[in-house]
C-alpha cells in the first residue's frame, strides 16, 4: 500500500484476498486455477506486479467478476501511485523552494509573483529548466567560478538562481569560437575602460568579449547573496554575470578583472572548481592588472594620498582614481569611509 498526506493507493490484490477469504479458497488453489505461479499470486496480491488485461481476462474467467472491473481498478491504483509520489516529492520540494530568494526573483521579473507554495515549486522548476528542483546539481553549474564575501546556504542557492539567470540571458547573445589568446592580448583595453561612462564602456566590453567567444550579462544584485560575479562554460561559450548597477568603480573592475583570470587560467574549462587557491590567484591578478605592484608601493611610499595626489597617480596610470582609492582602503592605508567621492557608482544596467 502507498500513502501520502491525502491519498491511499490500494492494490487490487487487496480486493482479489477478498474474493479468496469468501470463498475459501488458498492461493495455492488460486494460482493452479489462474495457471500462475504461487510467487506471482503472490506478487499480484501485494501490488508488486502489475494486474495486466490478460491476467484481468482470467479473473474473469476464475471468479467471475468481469474483466473491466479489474482493469478500472489496476488504472485506479497506477494513477493513485503517481499522485501519491507527486506528492510526497511536493513536500521535499516546498522545503527546498524556502531556500531559494523568490521574492526578490519574483520583484525582478524572473519569476511570476505568487504566494502559493506549489505554483512557487513549478515556477522554480520552470525557471531552472527542471522536473525537480532536487535535481539541480550542487546548486549550479558544473565547473563554474564565482567570486563572492561571505558563506552560507542562502549566497550559494542565490548563486544558483543568479547564473541560471546569466545562462538563459547569455542565449540571446551571438558569440565568436572561444579565443583565450585574444583575451589576453585586450586586456590593456579593457584596462583602459576604467575611465569612461558605464553606458559607453558596457557596450564596448559586450563586442570585445563576443569577439573572444564570451557572452558577458549584466544583471541585478540579489540582496544577501553577497555575489559580485559568475563564469562559466555553456555550450560553446563562456559566459561572465557581473553586476553593474549600484556598484563602486573598484568593485565593479575588482570583480571583472578577477573574473577574467578565471578564463585565461582555465579554471572554467575544470570539472569541479577549486576555489581556495584559484580564488586568491584571481584576486592578485586582478589587483596588479589594475594597478601594477611596483608603482603602487612607489606611489605609497611618499604617505600623502589626498585628492589631488590621487588623481595625478590615477591619471598617470591611466585608470579610475576610484579604483586607487579602493586600493588603498583595502590594504588599510586609509579608512574606508575617507575619499569616496572619487568613486563612480554606476547607476545604469548595461
Amino acid at each position: 500500500m502507498h500513502k501520502s498526506k491525502t491519498t491511499i493507493a490500494i492494490p487490487p490484490g487487496s480486493t482479489i484476498r477478498e474474493q479468496l477469504l469468501d470463498r475459501g479458497m488458498m492461493q495455492k488453489e488460486f494460482a493452479v486455477r489462474m495457471n500462475l505461479s504461487e510467487k506471482h499470486i503472490s506478487r499480484l496480491i501485494t501490488g508488486q506486479v502489475e494486474l495486466t488485461y490478460e491476467v484481468a481476462l482470467r479473473l474473469e474467467s476464475v471468479l467471475g467478476i468481469p474483466a473491466q472491473f479489474w482493469n478500472n481498478l489496476e488504472a485506479i491504483y497506477r494513477e493513485k501511485i503517481v499522485r501519491i509520489e507527486e506528492e510526497n516529492e511536493m513536500t521535499k520540494e516546498l522545503t527546498l523552494a524556502k531556500l531559494f530568494p523568490y521574492n526578490e526573483m519574483a520583484l525582478l521579473g524572473w519569476v511570476e509573483n505568487s504566494k502559493n507554495g506549489v505554483d512557487r515549486v513549478k515556477n522554480l522548476r520552470s525557471f531552472f529548466e527542471v522536473a525537480r528542483l532536487s535535481s539541480i546539481s550542487e546548486l549550479g553549474i558544473p565547473g563554474i567560478a564565482y567570486r563572492k564575501v561571505g558563506e552560507g546556504k542562502k549566497s550559494d542557492y542565490a548563486l544558483a538562481v543568479w547564473s541560471q539567470k546569466a545562462r538563459i540571458e547569455a542565449r540571446n547573445y551571438d558569440t565568436s569560437l572561444i579565443n583565450i589568446n585574444k583575451l589576453h592580448t585586450l586586456l590593456p583595453k579593457i584596462r583602459a575602460m576604467t575611465l569612461k561612462e558605464p553606458k559607453i564602456f558596457s557596450f564596448e566590453l559586450k563586442e570585445l568579449f563576443s569577439a573572444c567567444g564570451i557572452a558577458l550579462v549584466f544583471l541585478p544584485h540579489i540582496k544577501g547573496s553577497f555575489l559580485h560575479g559568475a563564469t562559466f562554460v555553456d555550450g560553446d561559450h563562456i559566459v561572465i554575470g557581473l553586476t553593474l548597477r549600484g556598484k563602486t568603480s573598484d568593485k565593479f573592475w575588482f570583480s571583472l578583472f578577477h573574473e577574467l583570470h578565471h578564463i585565461i587560467k582555465g579554471d572554467v574549462f575544470k570539472p569541479v572548481m577549486e576555489l581556495g587557491d584559484s580564488e586568491l590567484e584571481a584576486d592578485r591578478f586582478a589587483r596588479d592588472v589594475l594597478i601594477p605592484m611596483d608603482a603602487f608601493e612607489r606611489f605609497i611610499s611618499k604617505g600623502v594620498f589626498d585628492q589631488d595626489t590621487i588623481l595625478d597617480f590615477s591619471k598617470k596610470q591611466g585608470i579610475a582614481p576610484g579604483i586607487v582609492v579602493g586600493r588603498l582602503q583595502k590594504e588599510n592605508i586609509i579608512p574606508y569611509n575617507e575619499l569616496n567621492s572619487l568613486k563612480m557608482v554606476y547607476a545604469v544596467d548595461e
